[in-house]
């Protein structure tokens, strides 16, 4: 069966006028229809690098190399009409930031209407009775159509672009920090909604935030970045409660845990800075801020392996780790 989304190999690289940077390095990722995928990681680890090349919406210029597969069609290969009959209507895209994202000047319902007016999704006579259904389904009166951006609360807004996602009604939504900045109780409206929506249309979504606890609810899968790379992914509960990577592991610490004093009180942060991708480094690129790294880090940078794998070497969990895989069983057996 062909998976809705398949990222294999995925490498972009800026050019800027000190020379390239590799922003993502290799990033292998899969979604199947009706399942949502949790990107995690701090800013500049590459998520929204990675949310922009799946669209080809990155600035022109960048490299971009690997393959992209939408429904088994490669997206990097597709002719410019092709991927323009993409956009909105095989994949959309909820951009971070609703107020930058959306025109000031413009009503709430043109700019909802536009997507189905350029796709020709909808019939024109009945695109104002389909906008009106949309701002219902996100949680907003029809009547709202009317406004401009300025006239909506920050939660309102990021329903207006919800609805402007599911305007043509795409196969896959990416949902681009979806739920930053707002507070919790309009937070878990949001999720609240993105969930319905998914159980009513069977789409499938890769949700991106650096937000652990948010990923943990939402989603089925989770994969956490580092450095432009896939450090850790597996089920959302098991990367988010039980982590294996140190990275993750420094992530998930980082929430306090209801119930828990100890992470209440003292919350455990990560020393250092993320890496510069400009100036990469040799062997892991964790291993500066790493608290179990060995001098072996410094020589290898891990591929992801597989984490306790059956007899047949296969896992439903993987980490970019020494501590995982060939090499400590190697370490293992050194020491006894």
């Amino acid at each position: 069966m062909t998976a809705l989304l398949d990222v294999r190999d995925l490498h972009v690289t800026y050019r800027s006028g000190a020379g390239e940077v590799p922003a993502v390095r290799g990033v292998d990722v899969a979604l199947e229809a009706g399942d949502v995928l949790g990107l995690a990681g701090e800013s500049g680890s590459g998520k929204s690098t990675v949310a922009l090349a799946l669209l080809r919406l990155l600035p022109s210029g960048t490299g971009v190399t690997g393959r992209i597969l939408l429904e088994g069609e490669d997206v990097l290969e597709m002719r410019w009409g092709r991927l323009r009959a993409v956009r909105w209507a095989g994949a959309s895209l909820v951009f971070q930031g609703a107020m930058h994202s959306l025109n000031p000047v413009r009503r709430i319902g043109d700019q909802i209407a536009e997507p189905m007016l350029l796709h020709g999704t909808v019939p024109s006579a009945r695109v104002p009775a389909r906008v009106a259904e949309l701002l219902d389904q996100v949680g907003l009166p029809p009547s709202r159509a009317r406004d401009h951006p300025h006239q909506l609360s920050g939660g309102q807004r990021q329903r207006v672009m919800i609805a402007m996602a599911l305007a043509c009604e795409p196969r896959l939504v990416i949902a681009d920090e979806a739920t930053t900045a707002l507070d919790v109780m309009i937070q878990a409206q949001i999720l609240t909604l993105l969930r319905g929506l998914i159980a009513d249309h069977g789409i499938g979504m890769l949700m991106i935030s650096h937000d652990l606890s948010v990923l943990a609810d939402t989603c089925d899968r989770v994969a956490v970045m580092y450095g432009g790379r896939v450090v850790e992914r597996g089920p959302a509960r098991e990367v988010v409660h039980a982590p294996v990577h140190p990275y993750a592991s420094a992530l998930s610490s980082a929430f306090p845990r209801i119930g828990d004093p100890a992470s209440r009180l003292a919350p455990r942060g990560l020393p250092g800075d993320p890496p510069d991708p400009a100036q990469p480094t040799r062997g892991c690129v964790f291993r500066p801020r790493c608290a179990v790294a060995e001098a072996v880090c410094g020589t290898v940078d891990p591929p992801l392996w597989p984490v306790d794998p059956d007899t047949g070497g296969d896992s439903d969990r993987h980490a970019a780790c020494v501590h995982v895989g060939p090499t400590r069983t190697m370490r293992e057996a050194d020491h006894s």
